[in-house]
């Protein structure tokens, strides 16, 4: 119920941020969105397929056997239930943060994560490009997030739910009234902050980690307002990598190359 769940409402999501692309689009894709979908969405269905075949709704599942057994903090606080949906909710978000520091911060991890990064476009589908290897190891850091927290189970799923919408709609090659954008991310992370995490600039690179809540960057000090080339002059990708990589060439990636130019280096925030 929770994959079918969560399908149904990326679908919704999905659909509506393509035809919001195509209507009022924020960039001019440096690259056909045909040839970009083909190589996005093909890695999408490969790791959806070996997702549910492998583990299913592990984040769920992982929910419900710490429940049953009475594991985690929350479990063992006796919390009301409305404080501990909030605390499950706000500390995955936090916790997805983290992870995404982490894998900018570890060359190793960082190896798997410029495949996200790697695209020279930036629209709904860079949201889903992630190597297999990525979504794996996300998934054990998650189970075991769950578990320690005792997360309640139906606010796991709600927390997916939002997580993938979040992923599609923050990628989304939108325009945005920059007096709405400006309110809405002191509370979401909007697609022009997050564009500002995809700039070939490493600085820039390094900044903007969250996925679903602006408060994060904020509070930890990975905030950047804007690029500095502003939101259509800015360069999208990677500097190492500036044609268009195929299936196969992505899920090779990780496995080539110098992994350090990116890593982590301590991004000075500019808050404007």
């Amino acid at each position: 119920m929770e994959l079918l769940i969560r399908f149904g409402v990326f679908l919704s999501v999905f659909s509506s941020m393509s035809v919001w692309e195509s209507v009022r689009p924020r960039r001019r894709l440096s690259q056909p969105w045909r040839e970009r979908w083909v190589t996005n969405l093909g890695l999408t269905v490969l790791n959806t397929t070996l997702v549910w075949t492998a583990v299913g709704g592990v984040a769920y599942t992982a929910a419900v056997f710490a429940a049953g057994h009475g594991m985690g903090v929350l479990h063992w606080l006796m919390l009301p239930p409305w404080v501990a949906i909030v605390i499950t909710l706000l500390g995955l978000d936090f916790a997805i943060y983290l992870q995404h520091v982490m894998f900018h911060a570890v060359p190793a991890l960082w190896r798997l994560h410029r495949v996200h990064h790697a695209d020279l476009g930036f629209d709904a589908t860079t949201g889903l490009r992630f190597h297999p290897i990525e979504i794996f190891l996300s998934l054990g850091f998650k189970m075991a997030v769950i578990v320690l927290l005792g997360a309640v189970p139906w606010a796991v799923v709600v927390f997916e739910v939002i997580l993938n919408a979040s992923s599609v709609f923050n990628h989304g090659n939108v325009a945005i009234p920059e007096r709405l954008d400006h309110w809405l991310r002191w509370l979401l992370v909007t697609p022009d902050m997050h564009r500002v995490h995809h700039s070939t600039r490493v600085m820039e690179t390094n900044s903007n980690f969250g996925f679903s809540l602006s408060w994060w960057d904020r509070l930890c000090g990975t905030y950047r307002a804007q690029p500095a080339l502003g939101q259509t002059g800015m360069e999208i990708g990677l500097s190492d990598y500036r044609t268009p990589l195929n299936l196969g060439q992505l899920l090779l990636l990780p496995f080539q190359g110098n992994a350090g130019r990116y890593t982590f280096a301590g991004a000075r925030p500019v808050n404007v």
